[in-house]
């Protein structure tokens, strides 16, 4: 049975690692309200992108530009978003698992390479087969308007050159603070919609499709990348708010179950030597 020092410094160290856990939740919350409410402002805008886009490559006839062009996928660029830190439960965890599948899926058809965003991804693919063409492993939450844009450009050049056949993006989307939905697309090429009943009823846009297509595809592969990012970086703060809570509320129970056993073995003790007393008082009292 451990001694009451022991489960005295116990619950101290718990109680410090509450406080961290605590003031973590707290910073958490913050960037978490701040991010959620750029994505949910964005969203409308990022959803409509993909059916705008699709239905003017519809009416476009995939002409005029290098980013429809179909092909087969002999070579793959995969793209996956992490976070830098930990402390979030499953957040890189479960991505990184799946991620996995899907590009040892490919690989069997393909030749894959990676572009990794988050320390997580870099030191987690340093243990696999894949060539990595960029990496982004400090800092990756300051990523700024530039720096996405760069990113997105060089995908293009990528597809527009030949060099990759396929363009897939792996990451985290935020659906609530409980858990995000882990997804998985293809930013390129553009394909048009499924359906194609209502081509007719597509509007004659102008100027002519060449020029919207010059003008809009790139457009639109930056803005997508923003998304992807966004997305990924809301749904860490939600898991990593929610990770320091249940750690938070775990370290306020083992407090309690510490707590009773040192009051239990403090009853004992009190116990026993209220009967060594009453033992010396009987046996003084018998002389």
């Amino acid at each position: 049975m451990p001694a009451l020092i022991d489960l005295r410094r116990r619950i101290k160290s718990i109680r410090n690692t509450q406080q961290i856990t605590q003031a973590m939740k707290t910073v958490a919350t913050a960037k978490f309200k701040k991010s959620q409410r750029h994505v949910l402002e964005s969203r409308p805008y990022w959803h409509g992108s993909p059916d705008f886009m699709a239905k003017l490559v519809l009416w476009a006839k995939k002409r005029g530009h290098p980013l429809l062009a179909e092909r087969d996928e002999k070579k793959v660029e995969g793209v996956v978003l992490t976070s830098d830190k930990g402390l979030a439960g499953a957040f890189n965890s479960n991505l990184l698992a799946d991620a996995l599948a899907f590009f040892k899926e490919k690989a069997q058809d393909a030749q894959v390479n990676l572009v990794l965003i988050g320390k997580k991804a870099v030191n987690f693919f340093k243990r696999h087969p894949f060539h990595v063409d960029r990496s982004y492993s400090e800092q990756v939450q300051n990523l700024d308007q530039s720096g996405l844009k760069d990113l997105a450009q060089f995908l293009i050049r990528l597809y527009v050159f030949s060099q990759t056949d396929a363009v897939y993006v792996v990451y985290n989307e935020f659906k609530s603070i409980l858990a995000p939905k882990i997804t998985i697309a293809r930013l390129l090429p553009l394909s048009p919609p499924e359906s194609q009943e209502d081509e007719e009823l597509l509007p004659d846009w102008e100027p002519e499709s060449s020029v919207l297509l010059e003008a809009l595809l790139p457009l639109y592969v930056e803005e997508q990348i923003q998304h992807f990012f966004f997305e990924s970086v809301t749904a860490e703060h939600a898991a990593r708010m929610m990770a320091m809570d249940n750690a938070t509320k775990n370290a306020e129970e083992l407090v309690g179950d510490l707590t009773l056993d040192m009051n239990k073995i403090r009853q004992a003790s009190i116990t026993k030597e209220l009967l060594e007393i009453m033992t010396a008082v009987e046996a003084l009292a018998k002389k």
